[in-house]
């Protein structure tokens, strides 16, 4: 390994305890914000709505299919940030990413008919393998647009869980109009990486394991994205412990969700700075 690569990681890792040490003193600002009950009952009402229910009936789905992760903790980290801290551990999923619980349940809620014309998506990497997986599992074609930015591991991993391939332009505009494009011309079912209650609530399964694992709870910190992976997890976390509190974490160079939330709208950035490229999608509209 080079120095160079060495130190990258250093680095890395110390803005990591920054962060951490950041997030566990209430009195210090950073890009955060929380979730409260009044918020999450507004989006229960919304299109994408999802709620226990189905969220319990996702967990029942995919059980036979996703690894039940496990919870790890850390005597440096705890002895940095005063606190207790626990690390719901979702590299460990199938597929390397949480994604694979919302793409799962998506996927086998699917009617026979339905299922028999494939699926498409579009995911610049985590969701892209865990829709062509699920697909895989289950038998039926996947169709991933990707944008042409995304990293070639995750690439790589979409073409051995047999996904196809489509590339597009790095814009979110660009992703959508091409799996659109798709849908219409197969009848493949969309399956959109975070707008969508299939999504949501496979992703809220992830609440229900770790308060069984960790029980006294009383903070969640969660990073946001598309959006898809927090809201599950709040409405899981909120269902079993209304008292709970739910932080979600974004790259200062991805902020969009911050910006959005203080100006009362969707807000889009012109790019995304930001080593973390599951970080890169912007709010859904």
């Amino acid at each position: 390994m080079s120095v160079s690569l060495v130190k990258e990681q250093f680095e890395l890792f110390g803005k990591g305890h920054s962060c951490i040490k950041l997030y566990c003193d209430r009195e210090k600002p950073y890009r955060r914000f929380e979730f409260v009950m009044e918020e999450i009952n507004q989006l229960k009402s919304q299109k994408y709505a999802a709620d226990i229910d189905s969220i319990k009936e996702a967990q029942i789905r995919i059980s036979p299919y996703v690894h039940k992760t496990p919870v790890l903790s850390s005597t440096t980290l705890d002895c940095i940030s005063g606190k207790r801290l626990f690390f719901k551990c979702e590299c460990f999923q199938k597929g390397g990413a949480f994604k694979f619980r919302g793409a799962s349940n998506a996927i086998l809620s699917l009617e026979a008919d339905e299922a028999a014309k494939g699926v498409v998506t579009h995911s610049s990497g985590n969701h892209a393998a865990a829709v062509s997986l699920a697909a895989k599992l289950r038998g039926i074609p996947a169709y991933v647009v990707v944008p042409k930015n995304a990293p070639k591991c995750k690439v790589e991993n979409v073409r051995r869980y047999g996904g196809q391939i489509i590339w597009c332009e790095a814009n979110m505009q660009s992703r959508e109009s091409a799996a659109s494009k798709i849908h219409q011309e197969t009848g493949a079912v969309l399956i959109h990486p975070f707008n969508d209650k299939r999504i949501i609530s496979g992703q809220g399964t992830i609440s229900l394991e770790l308060l069984e694992q960790v029980p006294k709870l009383d903070t969640l910190v969660v990073p946001i994205s598309g959006g898809g992976l927090i809201s599950g997890i709040t409405l899981a976390a909120k269902f079993i412990n209304p008292t709970i509190r739910v932080f979600a974490a974004e790259p200062s160079g991805a902020d969009d969700a911050a910006r959005s939330k203080q100006a009362g709208r969707i807000v889009t950035l012109p790019e995304t700075k930001t080593v973390a490229d599951g970080l890169r999608a912007f709010l859904g509209t």
